[in-house]
Order: C-alpha cells, then sequence, then structure tokens
C-alpha cells in the first residue's frame, strides 16, 4: 500500500488565510461601495436610499444632504407632523426627523449634526415630550436601540471601524437590492412617513386597552387633598435637557423657531393635583421663560381638551391618529398668526412667569 503524503501545512495556512484576507477585504469593499447608512462618500451609488427604520443610523445622511434647512424634531409623537403646513407657515425647506423613543441628548446631537452642517439654517420646530422635563435626561441619554455617536462627528472614515459587521452587511445588501430595484426603501428620501397602522384598520376597543390596560374607558380623577410645593422647593428641581433645549434655541441660530407640546391623551398626562403634575407645570414655566425672551412662542398642546379626552383620536396613550396630526399642525400654524389661546380648548400659549 503506497504511502499517504503528508499535508503541505505552510502551503493550507497561507491558502487559508489568503482566502479569509479575500473575503474580509470583499465585505470592506461591499460595505463602501453600499454606504448602506449615507455616512460615508458616494463611491459607487449615487444619492442615499434609507433602507433600514433605525432612525437613529438613518437620519444623519438626512440633516447631511442639505436638501433642507429647517427641522422638526421630536419623539414619536411628533412623528405624524406633516412637513409641509410648517413650511407654509414658517418658510424653509423642511424635514421632519422625529425619532420613536428619542431621549432630549439624540434629538440635540442630531440637531447640532444639522447646525454644523447647514449654513444657513431658517426654522425649527421641537416637539416638547417629557423627555426635555426628565430628571434624569443626562444620565440616561439614549435607549436600549443604542446611538451610533461616530456617526455624528465630521470624520467619515473612522465610521468604517464600527461597519464590518452583521448588521451593516443586511444593510448594505437591502441598499443594492433597492439600486437593483429589487427592494423599497424603508424610509422616504425625507425621513418623514405615516407610521401608524392604515386608518381602514383603526379598533376603538383595541385601542382602549391600550389607554386604559382593562379597556374600561375613565378620566384621571384630580387627586385630593393636590400635592403643594414651595417657590424654593421648586426651584431646588433640575431639568437638566432644558439646558441643552436653550442652547439650541438660542439667538442667532435660526430665523423662526417654535416650541410645541404634542396633544398626548388625558392618561398619558399627570394626574391632576399630583406630584408630577406640579414638576411638569414647573419644567413648562421654564421653557417659557426662557423662550419669551427671544419671541419664540410655544405652545401647549398637552392639556386635557376635546382632543386629549376622546379615545377614538388615539392608537394608545402617546400616539393620535392622522386627523389629529393634521389638526395638530392647523392649530400650530393659527396659534402662529394669533399668538393667543385656541378659543375652543385645544392648546394655550404658554406665558412667561412674571
Amino acid at each position: 500500500m503506497p504511502p499517504t503524503p503528508s499535508m503541505n501545512w505552510p502551503r493550507h495556512v497561507k491558502l487559508t488565510l489568503g482566502i479569509f484576507a479575500g473575503t474580509l477585504l470583499a465585505l470592506c469593499a461591499f460595505v463602501l461601495a453600499m454606504n448602506p447608512y449615507g455616512n460615508l462618500p458616494n463611491t459607487v451609488l449615487r444619492g442615499h436610499v434609507m433602507t433600514d427604520d433605525n432612525q437613529r443610523y438613518q437620519y444623519p445622511s438626512v440633516v447631511r444632504s442639505g436638501r433642507y434647512d429647517s427641522l422638526i424634531i421630536g419623539t414619536s409623537t411628533s412623528r405624524l407632523l406633516d412637513p409641509r403646513p410648517f413650511a407654509d407657515a414658517l418658510g424653509g425647506r423642511f424635514t421632519n426627523v422625529a425619532m420613536n423613543a428619542g431621549t432630549a441628548w439624540e434629538q440635540t446631537e442630531l440637531t447640532k449634526l444639522f447646525l454644523r452642517h447647514q449654513p444657513k439654517p431658517h426654522a425649527l420646530v421641537v416637539g416638547i415630550d417629557w423627555v426635555w422635563c426628565a430628571v434624569n435626561a443626562d444620565r440616561e441619554r439614549i435607549t436600549f436601540r443604542g446611538f451610533p455617536e461616530w456617526m455624528y462627528d465630521d470624520d467619515p472614515w473612522n465610521d468604517l471601524a464600527y461597519m464590518l459587521n452583521a448588521r451593516a452587511l443586511e444593510i448594505a445588501g437591502r441598499r443594492a437590492g433597492a439600486a437593483l430595484g429589487l427592494a423599497k426603501p424603508r424610509l422616504p428620501p425625507d425621513g418623514w412617513e405615516i407610521f401608524t397602522p392604515p386608518e381602514r384598520d383603526y379598533d376603538l376597543a383595541k385601542a382602549q386597552v391600550k389607554i386604559y390596560g382593562d379597556g374600561l374607558r375613565r378620566l384621571p380623577e384630580p387627586q385630593v387633598p393636590p400635592e403643594v410645593a414651595s417657590a424654593d422647593e421648586r426651584a431646588r428641581w433640575q431639568f437638566p435637557a432644558l439646558a441643552w433645549l436653550e442652547s439650541l434655541i438660542d439667538r442667532g441660530k435660526w430665523q423662526r423657531v417654535l416650541l410645541v407640546l404634542p396633544p398626548v391623551h388625558v392618561m398619558a398626562q399627570p394626574t391632576p393635583g399630583s406630584r408630577k403634575a406640579i414638576e411638569e407645570a414647573e419644567c413648562k414655566s421654564r421653557i417659557a421663560a426662557f423662550a419669551a425672551p427671544r419671541s419664540i412662542p410655544v405652545l401647549d398642546f398637552r392639556i386635557a381638551s376635546d382632543i386629549t379626552r376622546h379615545d377614538e383620536n388615539y392608537w394608545d396613550p402617546l400616539h393620535y391618529r392622522v386627523a389629529i396630526a393634521e389638526r395638530f399642525a392647523r392649530g400650530a400654524a393659527t396659534a402662529l398668526k394669533t399668538r393667543a389661546d385656541d378659543p375652543n380648548g385645544d392648546w394655550r400659549v404658554l406665558k412667561a412667569p412674571r
């Protein structure tokens, strides 16, 4: 029986390493060419197509694009706001880059990135949700979704170190599919979409289960006796994100600024007379205090109203339906002209405390 030839180990190792290196280089080249997040220089494909619905990774490409000089920022309670009515009311080329569960810090970072790339910013609309009044906003800056800080700096090449992973390859594959006409974008070019289910699928009973937990309709009863906080106690309360907000809207950065508090259902608002209600009122007061000297209107739709008391206006405690989004935008445009409370009670114009 002839002897079995021995394996050429040096040649085998070189071949294995060569295949591994070649595969790695090919994957790197594919990611670079597809530019899945639109944060790298375009080497093959022109323009960016958003094929991922994680807004934290996709919105940097929107604000860097130069197509827009005006922003709507906020959480998902501002995502349904159509940019067009705000462009009509405030001027400018608007995009809505409100993020699902976007923290105040994430919104601040996105806006700062926009300001570095837009030499003539026009208008800013901020959807003031509870995240701006969170007492731990400076400690809990991100959510479980993660936040790619490396994508928000001004050096695109350092992003490569974070992009050779399964997720980036998946998005790059989708980008290739979109280029070939085999896949559709996950988000439109300006980032704005009607993200709630189709209106034909609306079910009031299901919405009420989400609003009340057990589906049994009830409106919050005021706390008796109500909580009381002295002026000294209120002065000690800290809302860290308000300093970021004041910096964002500072004089000279924008031609127009509008602050709006979206109309969440009354069940998502603090119980009247509770400690939370007092803290929220103090936060609103401080926002009005630094907005007033800048002649920035603050419109408060986050109140008990004909909008927020009616279950049929909502999918859940936070997310209103498309008709309410349109009513919200119309109301904001009207308030910009009148600078007065709504006669029907949809909104209040917050005044600076005396």
